[in-house]
């Protein structure tokens, strides 16, 4: 089945007949379309730890299977997965065994690339590059990944446990000296009470 994304092969389903006027119709066609990357959802969204698939196709659709096909993060510039003729080839080292460009869809021009076990340093904006012959195109995508188990500390928020802390500490500290100042008067008062004189008899 292909995929909804790429191209649509209806010749299985027609008569032979039907076919010549549409086959004249791609011949006459100009051969100086400019190829185009199309993104159908320019925002993604995932969980950490889900995997994810960043999508994008060519347009007008081709098989793309013999392209050169670059996903690209733009913070870093680098490699995220290279594909060129049937071989993935060099990428970075934090994506390495994490990503794969899915073949499947290839010959319907779609250009989708599966990224597993997602992290929060994932997030940011891709660029799917297509290199055709002549012809290049490419188009961008953004990740955003959120982890619902953190949260995000800011310095204020720092800044204002440290002050109650040591709050909280200085108050401690004084109870304790006024307690045990407390003790001790009470000590010296025992000590220093003048004796009774004992009864005659």
């Amino acid at each position: 089945m292909h995929s909804v994304l790429g191209c649509y092969h209806p010749t299985s389903a027609l008569p032979w007949r039907t076919l010549l006027p549409l086959v004249a119709l791609h011949l006459l066609r100009p051969v100086s379309a400019q190829l185009r990357v199309v993104a159908p959802s320019v925002h993604v969204t995932a969980i950490v730890g889900q995997d994810v698939v960043l999508r994008c196709h060519l347009s007008p659709c081709k098989d793309a299977w013999s392209s050169d096909i670059r996903w690209i993060q733009h913070r870093s510039s680098g490699l995220v997965h290279h594909y060129q003729s049937g071989e993935d080839l060099e990428q970075m080292e934090e994506y390495k065994g994490r990503t794969e460009l899915l073949r499947n869809g290839l010959f319907d021009g779609n250009l989708e690339l599966r990224i597993t076990a997602v992290r929060f340093s994932d997030s940011g904006s891709y660029s799917c590059a297509v290199q055709d012959g002549d012809n290049y195109a490419d188009a961008v995508v953004n990740l955003e990944v959120s982890d619902p188990f953190s949260q995000i500390v800011h310095p204020w928020q720092v800044a204002l446990a440290v002050v109650i802390t040591l709050l909280v500490g200085s108050f401690v500290i004084i109870a304790f000296l006024l307690r045990k100042k407390v003790a001790q008067s009470r000590k010296l008062s025992e000590f220093f009470q003048p004796l009774t004189p004992p009864k005659s008899l």
